[in-house]
């Protein structure tokens, strides 16, 4: 029987050592964060928010709802976020094995033949196992048996290391959550960009129409010699300047088809769409709530505030490091030079029982840059949950500014589309009766135009708007 059990008797001192040492740890500089936020967005505290409607009923349009379903199956860069939210949790794994005792087996065999003219060969060959029997030459050896190792979590470091790795890992969960409020947000905006660029498209090709039209009553007309060849001129030229603007729209169509396509990971292929619906869609028309929200609904900010509370567990940890670690290591098991004698009980068996403290004296360098390093990392992620904060705030000030200044410029815009749509007819009239030359028709027919163009972009503008104050409020990924 073997046992092996080590002396503890210079604890004490360690211990005693180690305490002079634990009144020399550095102060590193920990920062606290500032939560306050401004109690509403304006006079208005009503606490609803859109941000806790489901982007399913946010978005009615069918069209938009399978594009998303598709995006947030198959886009690359949140299955690439998944894949790190996957690596986070195993992480968290491996921390926890950590603090918990690890135990295994093992075994062994091995065969050895020392010198006769050696220490170990004048022993063997000089004393008998038992009588009539020497040591076996060469002398076989065969163990098997368990052992475990345990290192005393007194400080918690273990645990706050474990606390901090579980914290990152719904970090990255919030992450993918911030990810897909943005893919969502990408994909409408793109959606409705798409929608206004048919509706501007179908509204040269009804310009174009009308103003071939216009062109035939001038060729009539110089052939009257009610005109000159410049009026015709001109007009053609208008002609061809709006069926190159065409070509130009078509082009945009493309490219934004092909960037929904990415967003959906999938090659190009034609959008379905009901662009006759844009006219229909509405703007928003919910409620922003209250600042404080913003602590609550943005993956971002959560995100941030996930990060400064692993921060604030690594500055324990590294503090953890200036202080004694105690260790325990144990063995159970049975070793002998022959198989018959191995399983054999007490004659065979072995253990060991081992306790160890560690205290750092000498060179702590490495510990107190680690520390200050920490120290640092938990500052900086207090300025990025501040600043994360801030922008939030700021963001959807400025979305529900945008809204507001957005809503009456479509409403100007409206009145003066209407104005120009009645001049054109009263401009082609006065043009038949010469009491009003081409030039002047020209000209309204252009301002009418690029009157309804711009019609369409502010709406496109406002549906966008209804998008980014969602995504701002922090909709979409629940």
């Amino acid at each position: 029987m073997k046992m092996k059990i080590k002396n503890s008797a210079p604890i004490l001192l360690i211990l005693f050592m180690g305490v002079n040492w634990w009144s020399c740890v550095p102060t590193a500089n920990i920062k606290q964060e500032d939560r306050n936020l401004p109690e509403a967005y304006s006079r208005s505290y009503d606490t609803a928010n859109v941000s806790d409607i489901n982007w399913r009923d946010y978005f009615t349009d069918s069209n938009l709802m399978s594009l998303i379903d598709t995006a947030l199956k198959n886009n690359q860069e949140l299955n690439i976020l998944m894949q790190e939210m996957a690596i986070s949790r195993n992480e968290v794994r491996a921390k926890k094995g950590e603090y918990l005792p690890s135990i295994g087996l093992q075994g062994g065999a091995g065969l050895d033949k020392v010198g006769r003219y050696t220490r170990n060969g004048v022993v063997e060959h000089n004393h008998e196992i038992e009588e009539g029997r020497e040591f076996p030459e060469p002398l076989s050896d065969f163990m098997i048996g368990a052992y475990a190792t345990w290192e005393l979590d007194v400080w918690k470091k273990l645990r706050n290391s474990k606390k901090s790795a579980m914290y990152r890992y719904l970090s990255s969960v919030e992450g993918k959550n911030f990810m897909v409020t943005n893919l969502v947000a990408e994909i409408a905006n793109s959606y409705f960009e798409l929608l206004a660029l048919d509706n501007q498209l179908e509204m040269l090709q009804t310009n174009v129409e009308i103003q071939q039209k216009a062109l035939s009553i001038v060729k009539m007309q110089k052939v009257a010699a009610r005109v000159t060849e410049l009026a015709v001129r001109k007009f053609e030229a208008e002609v061809f300047l709006n069926q190159g603007r065409q070509y130009e729209i078509s082009q945009m169509i493309i490219t934004t088809e092909n960037r929904i396509n990415f967003l959906l990971g999938r090659f190009p292929q034609p959008i379905p769409r009901d662009s006759l619906s844009f006219d229909k869609l509405k703007a928003f028309d919910g409620k922003a709530g209250i600042p404080t929200q913003l602590l609550v609904n943005r993956p971002d900010v959560r995100k941030a505030e996930l990060e400064l509370l692993a921060a604030n567990l690594d500055v324990k940890v590294a503090k953890a490091n200036f202080y004694p670690s105690f260790s325990i290591n144990a063995g159970l098991g049975y070793q002998a030079f022959n198989t018959e004698h191995l399983l054999l009980s007490p004659e065979s068996m072995i253990y060991s029982l081992a306790s160890e403290v560690l205290v750092p004296l000498v060179n702590r360098n490495a510990i107190k840059a680690t520390y200050y390093s920490a120290s640092a990392k938990q500052v900086q992620a207090v300025y990025n949950y501040e600043r994360s904060i801030l922008s939030a705030y700021i963001d959807v000030s400025n979305q529900l500014a945008k809204i507001s200044l957005l809503e009456k410029s479509y409403q100007v815009r409206a009145k003066q589309v209407e104005a120009l749509n009645r001049s054109i007819n009263i401009s082609t009239g006065l043009f038949k009766s010469a009491r009003a030359d081409y030039m002047e028709v020209l000209m309204t027919q252009r301002d009418a135009l690029d009157s309804r163009m711009e019609l369409i972009e502010t709406k496109r503008k406002l549906l966008n708007a209804k998008v980014n104050i969602y995504k701002a409020l922090g909709g979409g990924w629940n």
